[in-house]
């Protein structure tokens, strides 16, 4: 199977500052990440995907509402989560939001489902953390029984059972096209494929090609399944200015703070700039700098990684709405060409 590449952005709703430094409302960056939204479609972009959680770092906690606003103002883009965190949530409720989604958009909307990488939510609905595991394996199950938009008889430890039960609204074309976001365990790995959903990796430490082993087994557990081919993703953390030098700057200080704040609630040592600067090199995970630097990380990320879609994630702490909507338009106006002219050279050569 051959997927068209395409090119989005992922953004969890940070809570940025004004042009004072001063915290915005949350309210302000749910009605700015909406703008964001539309601006990546006007560049040319294929994708938006925005993440959930429940903290006050972050301003988004019902992506499908943010996404429905974007459709609304939108004819193109795609719209998706970045990620849902399906363990505490109910997999009957999230297919209901997402094809009531699909059908406003036209057919636009795509869940990416996920165990996220804070808990937060698991107090907040009721759950427990000692079931971590077997609350994501259950209801990734029942998720992909509801995609086949049959009656669903369905039963678990986790959730009431269901009887030849149907779910409305119906996705109006086809299946409602779900990813299931990869940290990178093998055993993620496997079931993705099991159930034969496309992969998108998170790709946030780290150079992008040491997934590569992971693609692999990856595309060898679905021949294994007797499953098609499937497609993988990238996403991975972002900022791009018209210089390398302009890129860090800005970013810098809010990576830093952001990491930072992370890193004393998980026990982690304070970011240095020489591990930024490591990680915004051309080995590691952040995608920093000039439209040509990112193009050209891009590129080789996609080669190496034989990917169909990259997600840059372009909300990174309190980085101002200001510099992400310049990022925007530099990726879809310079670096996705150059990607498309890189690879082109490549396969040619």
């Amino acid at each position: 199977m051959t997927t068209p590449l395409e090119f989005g952005i992922d953004t969890f709703g940070d809570v940025t500052v004004d042009a004072d430094g001063a915290p915005l409302s949350q309210a302000q960056v749910l009605r700015n990440v909406v703008e964001q939204g539309v601006h990546a479609e006007a560049v040319g972009l294929d994708f938006i995907g925005v993440g959930e959680h429940h903290r006050e770092d972050f301003a988004v906690s019902s992506p499908e509402v943010v996404l429905a606003a974007i459709a609304a103002r939108t004819e193109r883009i795609h719209l998706g989560s970045a990620v849902t965190v399906l363990s505490s949530d109910d997999p009957v409720r999230v297919f209901q939001r997402f094809a009531t989604l699909d059908g406003i958009s036209g057919g636009r909307a795509e869940a990416i489902l996920g165990r996220g990488s804070f808990t937060e939510s698991f107090p907040l609905f009721g759950y427990e953390l000692s079931q971590y595991e077997e609350l994501f394996e259950e209801k990734l199950e029942l998720f992909v029984a509801l995609l086949e938009q049959e009656p669903v008889t369905w039963s678990g430890k986790t959730r009431a059972p269901l009887r030849e039960q149907s779910v409305y609204p119906r996705v109006e074309h086809g299946k409602l096209k779900t990813w299931v976001g990869v940290g990178g365990s093998p055993e993620s790995v496997v079931r993705t494929a099991r159930y034969g959903l496309p992969m998108m990796l998170a790709v946030i430490g780290g150079g992008p090609l040491r997934f590569a082993p992971f693609v692999d087994l990856y595309h060898r557990a679905l021949a294994q399944f007797q499953l098609p081919t499937q497609p993988v993703g990238m996403h991975s953390p972002a900022h791009i200015a018209e210089t390398d030098e302009l890129a860090q700057e800005q970013l810098w200080p809010h990576y830093r703070a952001m990491m930072d704040r992370i890193g004393r609630e998980r026990g982690w040592s304070p970011m240095t700039r020489g591990h930024f600067e490591q990680e915004a090199g051309p080995e590691g995970a952040l995608f920093v700098g000039s439209p040509e630097t990112v193009a050209r990380k891009v590129a080789t990320a996609v080669d190496g990684l034989g990917l169909s879609r990259v997600d840059l994630k372009i909300s990174n702490g309190s980085l101002s709405h200001e510099h992400l909507m310049d990022s925007i338009g530099l990726y879809g106006s310079a670096v996705v060409p150059r990607v498309r002219e890189l690879l082109t050279e490549t396969s040619t050569a």
